[in-house]
C-alpha cells in the first residue's frame, strides 16, 4: 500500500488544475503554469477541490507509479502558491558571484570566471557576494541548476572550500601531517 500515493492533494484557493486526454495535467496558479503528462493507467480525480490519484491493480510498478505521481502533482501544486529555492553558500578566499544580465558569474579559484546562463522560467539572486538563491516553479529545474552551480566547484574535504548548499555539512579529513610523529 502506498502511503503517499494513497493521500489526497487539497487544492488552494486561486489554482485551477485542468486534466485532459491521457493524463495531461496543467495547474494554474497566481505564480505561473505547470503541465506534465502521467501515466495513463493511474486515474486522477478531483472532487471537491480535493486532488486524488487512484491506482487499479496491485502490481509492483502501478504502486511506484502511484506515490511519484501523487508526489509529483503535490509539487506542481506547491510550485505554483508558493515556489522553490535553493541557497548555495560560497566558502573560499577570494570566491564570489554576481549577476550581470541573465548570466551569473563565479569567480572560485580558476584562472577564468565561470559563466551560467540563467534558464527561461528560473530566476537566480546574490543577495551578498557569497551566496546564490535559486528559484522557480519547477521543483526539478530549480534542483537541477543548483546542482550544477555546486557542480562547478563541489566542497572538498581538506580545507571546506568550494560551493555548497546552505546547511550542508562537510566532513572534513585530517591533512597528511596529521599521521607522522
Amino acid at each position: 500500500m502506498s502511503r503517499i500515493g494513497n493521500k489526497a492533494i487539497t487544492i488552494p484557493s486561486g489554482v485551477e488544475i485542468q486534466i485532459a486526454d491521457g493524463n495531461e495535467v496543467t495547474v494554474k496558479g497566481p505564480k505561473g503554469t505547470l503541465t506534465r503528462q502521467f501515466a495513463s493507467i493511474l486515474d486522477i480525480k478531483i472532487e471537491d477541490n480535493i486532488l486524488t490519484v487512484a491506482r487499479p491493480n496491485e502490481e509492483k510498478h502501478t504502486k511506484q507509479l502511484h506515490g511519484t505521481t501523487r508526489a509529483l502533482l503535490f509539487n506542481m501544486v506547491e510550485g505554483v502558491t508558493s515556489g522553490f529555492s535553493k541557497t548555495l553558500e560560497l566558502v573560499g578566499i577570494g570566491f564570489r558571484c554576481a549577476m550581470s544580465g541573465k548570466k551569473l558569474t563565479l569567480n572560485i579559484g580558476y584562472s577564468h570566471p565561470v559563466e551560467f546562463e540563467v534558464e527561461e522560467g528560473l530566476k537566480i539572486e546574490c543577495p551578498s557576494a557569497t551566496e546564490i538563491v535559486v528559484s522557480g516553479i519547477d521543483k526539478q529545474r530549480v534542483g537541477e541548476m543548483a546542482a550544477n552551480i555546486r557542480a562547478a566547484r563541489k566542497p572538498e574535504p581538506y580545507k571546506g572550500k568550494g560551493i555548497r548548499y546552505q546547511g550542508e555539512y562537510v566532513r572534513r579529513k585530517e591533512g597528511k601531517t596529521a599521521g607522522k610523529k
